[in-house]
């Protein structure tokens, strides 16, 4: 690591964010306005939710990456993990010798330090069980400090400082910088973390699924003896992690031995009701307006925490009730003419398939419409060609988009629409191929019919497909 990365001198007062409108740096950004910094960034593209928070925040947004923007009276850059070492800022910023770190170290320094630190891992659902926890925490009157991957819906922001103390973080495996190669979760030291699952992803930098186990073997390794770690003991590859480990394991599953468990459970729009058992016994009842058996892992374990952390069963289900949800984690976008446009941030064949089939037992009446953009470093090469066509059995009709992406990856890697296409026809799904948006929605304009439900699947804007198909319709 360069030295420069590690320091971040006294008496800051103008910072600099490199790719600025990332879910963690725009949340970063915004936590640095509120604790009265000057805070500049630039990025190359766009979009809401994170472009609408910045620019509701005051903070001034530049256009691409240009030399021009950096300037000798910066105190501190910060460098997103998608910037390269030739970037025209980044080589600017090294030529004028200006202090720089990464968003974990930024995050360590400004908002973390003299917290307890909550971190939430896993290859699925950490934004979701990042914001539960969060807003358990802020419903039962403890004051959190957040940073966290996606909009909470309670507070129609990513981030907040709390004066309370604990500190919530989206723990992610991906890298953190370039001149810092390892996991970005590795940067935390948590007194509580939460494991939900770990699956091959993020192609771009983990060679394999090994590779992907290796960065979670690294963390739990991490961890204190006096801390708690918070485990989907239903993983093989969980199930192995977590042995013989110094720190304290909490399991959660549905086996005899999970220390928490999910009992029974059952869908009446718009409320889902379960129960919970702790070690074996009833421990609770709760409602909550989350759809899907895998936003119910994410539940317990967020609840195995807050129990860890002194937090009441009667607290703990008020919140439950009151959790509003994150923005792009199946939210509801618009209803026309009797159909229903949901935006989901699913990307992964995991995630794709277990919202298809989370949206399928609540939305009974009509058909399930699923819009999947490929758009991820993963999900546009060919490591999931084979798993995608699994991943939508519980659609009724498929619209599958041309990578919009795809001339970033190498030819002998690139995953194929076309040929998702007619694996799903093979498996006797209504399946079409799209090279562009403006082609999806001409097409559903004609094929959505009252009480179906669009379910748009991407990680990336979609080209406004929501807003422009409900104008549409």
């Amino acid at each position: 690591m360069s030295s420069g990365a590690n320091h971040i001198p006294e008496n800051v007062q103008r910072i600099y964010l490199i790719a600025v409108c990332g879910t963690g740096m725009g949340a970063l950004a915004c936590l640095l306005k509120d604790l009265d910094f000057q805070v500049t960034g630039s990025d190359q593209f766009m979009y809401p939710p994170i472009s609408l928070l910045l620019e509701n925040k005051g903070i001034t947004v530049l256009v691409g990456f240009d030399p021009d923007h950096i300037t000798a009276d910066y105190d501190l850059v910060v460098v997103g993990n998608a910037v390269r070492k030739d970037n025209p800022e980044a080589v600017r910023m090294r030529e004028l010798d200006l202090p720089f770190c990464s968003m974990p170290q930024a995050i360590n320094h400004f908002a973390g330090f003299g917290k307890k630190s909550l971190v939430i891992t896993g290859t699925h659902g950490k934004t979701t069980t990042s914001a539960l926890l969060a807003w358990i925490l802020f419903s039962a009157g403890r004051d959190p400090t957040f940073i966290i991957g996606g909009i909470l819906k309670n507070f129609d922001a990513n981030y907040r400082v709390g004066s309370g103390p604990y500190i919530v973080l989206e723990g992610d495996e991906y890298d953190t910088a370039y001149f810092d190669k390892g996991p970005k979760f590795l940067h935390y030291d948590p007194i509580a973390a939460i494991l939900t699952s770990v699956e091959f992803d993020h192609a771009d930098i983990f060679r394999d699924k090994t590779a992907v186990k290796n960065a979670f073997d690294s963390f739990i390794s991490g961890m204190s003896p006096q801390s708690t770690l918070v485990a989907f003991d239903q993983s093989p590859v969980i199930r192995e992690l977590i042995q013989n480990r110094p720190c304290r394991i909490l399991s959660y599953g549905t086996g005899t031995g999970s220390d928490w468990r999910l009992g029974n459970h059952s869908a009446a729009p718009p409320w889902t009701h379960f129960d919970i058992l702790k070690n074996g016994e009833l421990w609770g009842r709760f409602q909550t307006r989350m759809i899907g058996e895998h936003n119910l892992w994410n539940a317990i374990s967020a609840i195995a925490v807050a129990d860890t952390l002194g937090i009441s069963l009667p607290e703990i289900s008020t919140a439950m009730k009151t959790y509003e949800g994150v923005k792009r984690r199946q939210e509801i976008r618009g209803c026309k003419n009797g159909i229903t446009v949901m935006d989901d941030f699913a990307h992964h064949p995991t995630a794709v398939r277990e919202t298809v089939r989370a949206v399928k037992s609540f939305y009974t009446t009509g058909r399930i419409i699923a819009v999947f953009e490929p758009r991820t470093n993963s999900s546009m090469r060919r490591v999931f060609q084979d798993d995608y066509p699994l991943s939508f059995d519980g659609a009724d009709l498929v619209c599958i988009r041309n990578p919009p992406l795809l001339h970033k990856i190498p030819v002998e890697e690139r995953f194929s629409s076309e040929l998702l296409v007619s694996d799903l026809k093979t498996r006797g799904i209504n399946a079409h191929f799209f090279m562009d948006t403006d082609a999806i929605i001409d097409f559903l304009i004609m094929a959505a019919k009252p009480e179906d439900l669009v379910l748009i699947m991407s990680n990336g804007g979609f080209d406004r497909i929501h807003e422009r198909l409900l104008a549409a319709l």
